[in-house]
Order: C-alpha cells, then sequence, then structure tokens
C-alpha cells in the first residue's frame, strides 16, 4: 500500500498529522523522537514527531519519488537502477535519524519486496549501507496500519466504513465499525495492483479508453472476491481514501496550482466529482496531464492507473461522498510506537 504522491518533505509539517490539537509545550519525559519509514513500490516517505498532547507534533518529514517497483511486473526482480535510487533516499532518512536523534523507529517495506526474488537481498544491503532495518509486512499489516494512521477523518455515522489505500503494487480495502474510538477491522482485501503495477501490466493496450477499460477490468476482477463478501449497510454509506491517487485527484477538482496539505487533508468530496475528474484525467494524452498542476511530468504516467482503481472502488461502494487522507502507514507506525505497541 503505498502512499503514491510525493510531497517536498525536508521541512517540518506545519501542524500533527493525526489531527491533535497543538497544546501546551509537551513535557520533557515526551522530548523524545519517534520515526517511521514507509518504503513502497512508488516513493520512500518518513515521518519524525515527538508526543503532544494525545497525538504528536511532526520535526521532520522526507519524501520521494523512488519507483522502486518499476519493471518488477516483467521481470520479478528489483531492478539495479532502482536499487540505486531507493538506496540515495535512504541514505538521505538515515542522516536525518542520526541528527534528530530519533528514540524509536521502525521502518516497513510493502508489495515490491514482498514480490521481488531479490527483495530479501535488497533488504540486508539496505542495512549495510544505510544501517535502517527495513521490515517487510505483509498486506494485512499494511491494511491495519494505514487504517490506525487515518481513522480519525471517518466521517460520523453508524454501520460499517469502507477505507481504502492505492498504493504502487497494490490495494487495500478495509471494511471497519467505527463504533469504538478504535475501529475494528471487519474484512479486509489486498489486489495485486497499484498504480505502478497496473501501469505496466496494461502497456500493451496502448494509451486511451480501451486501455483504460483493461485498467478497470483487471480491478474489478481483483476485488471481485471482496466484493462478493460485502453485506451493504442499509443507510448512507461512508467512504474514506487514504493514498497520492486520492489526494492529488482531490488537488485537480479544488484546482489548486500547488499541493496543500493543510487543505487537501480531511477534505470531504462528492464521488460524483471525484468520478468526472478521474473520466477527464484518463482521457487526457500524457502530454496535457503533464501541464495539469498537482500532477505533473512524476505523476502523469502513473495517474491513469489510480483513476481507473479509484472509479472500480466507487463501483463496489457507492457512497455520495468520499473522505480525503494524506496520513497512513507512517502516521500508523507512530500511534503504535507511541502507545508502547499496544494501537
Amino acid at each position: 500500500m503505498e502512499h503514491g504522491s510525493p510531497r517536498p518533505g525536508d521541512a517540518p509539517a506545519p501542524s500533527a498529522p493525526d489531527g491533535a490539537p497543538r497544546q501546551a509545550r509537551p513535557r520533557s519525559s515526551d522530548s523524545r523522537h519517534y520515526a517511521a519509514l514507509d518504503l513502497g513500490t512508488n516513493n520512500c516517505r518518513l515521518l519524525i514527531a515527538r508526543p503532544q498532547g494525545g497525538g504528536f507534533a511532526v520535526v521532520d518529514a522526507f519524501s520521494r519519488i523512488v519507483r522502486l517497483g518499476e519493471g518488477l511486473a516483467t521481470s520479478g526482480r528489483l531492478s539495479d537502477a532502482a536499487i540505486e535510487r531507493t538506496i540515495a533516499a535512504l541514505r538521505i532518512c538515515a542522516d536525518k535519524l542520526r541528527r534528530r536523534k530519533v528514540s524509536l523507529a521502525r521502518s516497513v517495506a510493502t508489495e515490491a519486496c514482498r514480490r521481488a526474488e531479490n527483495g530479501t537481498e535488497f533488504i540486508g544491503r539496505v542495512y549495510r549501507e544505510t544501517g535502517i532495518a527495513l521490515d517487510i509486512i505483509t498486506a494485512e499489516e499494511e491494511a491495519r496500519l494505514a487504517v490506525l494512521g487515518c481513522h480519525a477523518l471517518l466521517e460520523p455515522g453508524d454501520g460499517p466504513a469502507l477505507v481504502f489505500d492505492i498504493g504502487g503494487g497494490s490495494t487495500e480495502l478495509v471494511l471497519v465499525d467505527s463504533a469504538q474510538p478504535m475501529p475494528a477491522i471487519l474484512d479486509w482485501h489486498s489486489a495485486p495492483w497499484g498504480v505502478v503495477s497496473l501501469t505496466e501490466a496494461t502497456g500493451h493496450h496502448g494509451d486511451g479508453a480501451a486501455r483504460y477499460a483493461a485498467m478497470k477490468a483487471l480491478v474489478s476482477d481483483a476485488f471481485a472476491p471482496f466484493v462478493g463478501r460485502l453485506d451493504p449497510p442499509p443507510g448512507p454509506r461512508r467512504l474514506l481514501g487514504t493514498s497520492g491517487t486520492v489526494t492529488t485527484l482531490a488537488s485537480v477538482h479544488l484546482g489548486l496550482a500547488s499541493y496543500d496539505r493543510s487543505v487537501v487533508d480531511g477534505l470531504i468530496v462528492p464521488t460524483a466529482a471525484m468520478r468526472a475528474v478521474s473520466e477527464r484525467i484518463a482521457a487526457m494524452t500524457m502530454a496535457e496531464r503533464t501541464r495539469v498542476p498537482c500532477i505533473g511530468n512524476e505523476r502523469a504516467d502513473l495517474v491513469v492507473a489510480g483513476c481507473a482503481i479509484l472509479e472500480t472502488i466507487l463501483g463496489l461502494w457507492p457512497a455520495e461522498r468520499l473522505g480525503v487522507a494524506d496520513r497512513g502507514i507512517r502516521e500508523g507506525i507512530l500511534r503504535r510506537l507511541m502507545n508502547g505497541g499496544k494501537a
């Protein structure tokens, strides 16, 4: 489950990502720093934070597109070029961890490393060259961390809600019961399609309506087992998405000239509007997509796959509104670390 939208992260974030109010100055016992690193198929993202109030305050962050899973769908291996790009980013993360004197950290790797035949070998090299010990987590753990990190943004309501994360190499769907402060997971499903894997798998279909239809068909087939288990609630459905896809498309919906987390994180968008944005972007040429603010050159080739996955999710869980979260696995890791692993 990759948070596929990179953000400039060398400066501290302006507010606590879990939405906790910035209260009084933290006690000295709370001054220790914690870190969470999420290495996905597309992005390498780091958060360093300290406990504050009922949540935490971010003191440093980093995000970079590394495309670790580039070419994995055809070769079954992490390429030398992708490994070099990723290790270069991880060296920056290691330097930040040292300079911030982090007390406790957890670093996780997801679908690309789960799938690659040289994933374990790569993990060993990362440790030797950067000192970062990456833990290849299961898809279930990935889903749980994502929910832990973003569930605070679920709209109030009765009945189960659907939380999803469109990553680079996979997409996680999580059905939750939010009656308790920490939602209980009722069911979950991981599909092997994210923005990188789906883009590469459908490259032979060309660029246009045929390719977009092929993308949606592949995703629909992968989601079918989960759909077969769903028992839709009688009332309004609640839907929350965490990923670079939903934050990017929300930015396009708002017409932002550049990405602004303070506007996007926690936004509620009519699903009809998000579907319209997805269809409009999918109909564009590559050159046209590069000129759209918040998409640009780095996302232009992958955003169409994200649109296809999002449209498929909107079809299987037809809610009227979509919650947008610019938070997820890293925030879930931080919450768990600061709660002694109990969250």
